[in-house]
């Protein structure tokens, strides 16, 4: 079951999930906004390789904003941290982002229960698309579980900022796996 919009406050101030920093102007009927951060992620190379770390650089968002091209995929971060060890955080793109034809989580929106940290946006646009740090992308959604709970425990806990894959990681567990 989602969580509705005043729930997610009660949750948040009985500390059973994370939204730092926390603006109430923020939440929905059944979700929370979340903003962009302040840089952007963007791979170098030509070809992007699943077993190997993937060249990129981190540039700042100007105040003017970037304009994102169809050609790339962008990684930007929300501002908000956030995760909880008693649900099951779920990101989208808000509306109004995608009536731009811009894909804010293209995919990969689930974010496992106990992993905290700034959630990173893969960002694709339809059409060059400018954006800003501060605009409101993003949404998350929580989710109850049903089961026995294991926390997250990998690579992008304690994320903060962009993250590139590390999928290149991975690598030597399939081989042993094969």
């Amino acid at each position: 079951m989602i969580l509705t919009g005043p729930e997610i406050d009660r949750e948040r101030a009985e500390g059973r999930l994370r939204l730092e920093p926390y603006d109430k102007e923020h939440l929905s009927t059944n979700s929370y906004d979340l903003t962009l951060g302040s840089e952007l992620v963007c791979y170098t190379g030509d070809v992007l390789d699943t077993r190997r770390p993937n060249p990129h650089r981190t540039v700042p968002i100007p105040p003017d904003g970037v304009v994102l091209r169809p050609d790339r995929i962008y990684l930007g971060a929300s501002a908000e941290v956030l995760g909880s060890n008693a649900y099951v955080p779920l990101i989208h793109s808000r509306s109004g982002a995608a009536r731009l034809g811009l894909y804010v989580h293209c995919t990969a929106d689930l974010i496992d229960i106990g992993s905290f940290g700034q959630v990173t946006f893969q960002l694709r646009a339809v059409q060059p698309v400018r954006v800003h740090a501060g605009d409101l992308l993003g949404q998350v959604t929580f989710w109850r579980t049903q089961g026995e709970i294991t926390l997250y425990d990998g690579k992008y806990q304690g994320s903060r900022g962009p993250q590139p894959s590390q999928i290149h990681r991975d690598a030597p567990a399939l081989q042993e796996a094969g």
